[in-house]
């Protein structure tokens, strides 16, 4: 019989923290450090140590990472940074704050990263960064990534947003955390997140020491010494209530990241069964590809759906979202368009299809329910519902 799944709740994960959180926002109300302080310096350290960084800067948000990030590096009017067009709005939101050019690349149909060869195509003379997303908690490909961006000297900043803890396979075969890779990472700790503050939250991290002082400027309205301002920033500062939140769930980030792991894997094998059971929906239904030798984090489980029985795929996921959602199935589109065909980047003339991959896998893709404490029991309810809609 089937169970009501929803499609993400925090406070399974959360609720055994809660005593420890309380005690310390209270040790924080009496400090009076509100903003940055000791637990920001204290998150700040940790978040360094295990991204394997020098250094790391803790911001009010995964979007004003991006930002300050450009902003460290010059990027202005009449530059091009290379984005991928399926991810989250921020990507590239942030180039465009600054007068720059975001040039959308498509993604990798197996993965739904960035694709190196469409970046590669996108170079021109004006391409001054690009900004590889690891999408859904999967590290983009960043040896050929790397590759490119050393043959045209451009500079890489990873959008670590979804994928703290990721790994990527390098040249010498040693697995490296995102956020150590490019130039500058930026990372969101956003609620829904892997790791997750209370409000908004974000950070940067680098191993290069002029950029780690220029963003820890431009995070504080360019100040030095205090009312002395060197430079244009923004006021990009953490709350040290986040920042204590932060350090109370970080401990517990890795068993978050294995239970993610064991979900994901559950739901392979769920529907493998499904398949078996079924070999046609096997032919409708594309899991996401196995982590093989790179550490998955699972952000996110995303499965597409392909056109079946004359229908348009568009139609036939949003269908099975509906049938899921009457049986009270929590389900997310991420995400329902490439950012090249959102209204406010039609300035930039691209047709939906002029990025084959984006168009068809934003009408076809649809988010599980994958969070800490998910049960088995839900799990089989969500894969058993969507193998009752294609049955």
């Amino acid at each position: 019989m089937s169970v009501s799944v929803p499609f993400l709740d925090l406070s399974r994960h959360v609720a055994p923290l809660k005593h420890g959180i309380k005690e310390g926002l209270s040790a924080v109300v009496d400090s009076g450090a509100f903003v940055l302080g000791p637990e920001v310096g204290r998150l700040e350290k940790t978040l360094a140590e295990y991204c394997g960084t020098k250094f790391a800067l803790a911001c009010a948000s995964g979007s004003e990472a991006l930002l300050m990030a450009l902003m460290a590096l010059d990027i202005k009017a009449g530059d091009e940074v290379i984005v991928p067009s399926f991810t989250f709005f921020a990507t590239a939101s942030a180039v465009a704050r600054l007068g720059a050019t975001p040039v959308f690349a498509d993604i990798c149909p197996d993965t739904l990263n960035i694709d190196p060869e469409d970046v590669a195509k996108k170079v021109t003379s004006r391409t001054r960064a690009m900004i590889p997303v690891h999408l859904f908690g999967r590290a983009a490909d960043m040896i050929r990534l790397q590759e490119i961006a050393e043959e045209h000297g451009i500079v890489i900043v990873e959008d670590v947003a979804q994928a703290i803890g990721a790994e990527a396979v390098m040249k010498d075969g040693q697995n490296r955390r995102v956020g150590a890779i490019g130039t500058i990472g930026c990372f969101s700790f956003y609620p829904t997140k892997n790791l997750g503050t209370m409000g908004d939250g974000g950070a940067l991290t680098t191993d290069d020491e002029v950029l780690a002082h220029r963003l820890s400027l431009i995070r504080g309205h360019g100040m030095e010494p205090r009312y002395y301002h060197k430079l244009i920033g923004i006021n990009g500062r953490l709350d040290a209530f986040q920042g204590l939140v932060l350090n109370q769930k970080f401990p517990f980030l890795d068993m978050w990241t294995e239970e993610r792991q064991k979900i994901a894997e559950q739901y392979m094998m769920l529907f493998e069964s499904a398949f078996e059971k079924n070999p046609e929906m096997r032919e409708v239904v594309q899991l996401p590809l196995r982590a093989g030798n790179d550490r998955m984090v699972w952000n996110q489980f995303s499965i597409c759906v392909k056109e079946a029985e004359g229908k348009e795929e568009k139609k036939v996921r949003d269908e099975l979202k509906s049938f899921l959602g009457a049986k009270k199935i929590g389900t997310e589109i991420y995400y329902p368009l490439g950012l090249h065909e959102q209204e406010c980047f039609q300035y930039l003339n691209y047709a939906p299809i002029d990025l084959p991959v984006t168009y068809h896998v934003s009408r076809s893709i649809l988010a599980l329910p994958i969070f800490p404490g998910l049960t088995c029991e839900e799990q089989e309810s969500v894969v058993e519902g969507i193998a009752e809609f294609f049955g």
